[in-house]
């Protein structure tokens, strides 16, 4: 993909539940129990607090994200870019999106987990204005400690 001008953000359909959860099992879920099922992408589809947002260049899935709001806080659950297409600016403008529909929304604040030893999201993250917060050894199925960010980006904060 070059330089993400093909890319096209939308919400996911059903039919992106499959693509999504595998995409998760091989990026996100790798050596860990397989949680994000096609059936549990789906329910969250289907939830009014949860956008499931996909990145698509041609008809081919570049990424996608799934984030639940609440009264002030988001969570970003997942977040994923293939391989060939990072470092191209997919991851960016997903999160910028992301970011557009949590303020719309009057979100003050957005949170996540990644993956200690993830260092590319960490600084992907942190060039995002994400800031880490705290560690939780044993996070992902006492196997692997996580790293807590949050980024504020309400009118107040």
């Amino acid at each position: 993909m070059k330089a993400s001008r093909k890319l096209t953000l939308k919400l996911a359909a059903p039919a992106d539940t499959a693509p999504i959860a595998t995409m998760s099992r091989e990026l996100i879920e790798h050596g860990l129990p397989w949680t994000w099922t096609p059936e549990r992408v789906a329910r969250k589809l289907a939830q009014p607090d949860t956008l499931v947002l996909t990145a698509r260049d041609a008809a081919r899935l570049a990424g996608f994200a799934i984030m639940q709001f609440g009264e002030e806080r988001a969570h970003l659950s997942l977040f994923a870019v293939r391989p060939d297409c990072q470092r191209q600016g997919v991851g960016r403008r997903m999160l910028d999106w992301l970011t557009e529909s949590a303020l719309t929304a009057g979100i003050a604040s957005v949170h996540l987990e990644l993956r200690e030893t993830n260092l590319g999201a960490r600084r992907f993250y942190l060039k995002q204005g994400f800031a880490e917060t705290v560690r939780i050894p044993g996070y992902y199925r006492g196997v692997e400690t996580a790293v807590r960010m949050l980024r504020n980006i309400g009118v107040n904060t």
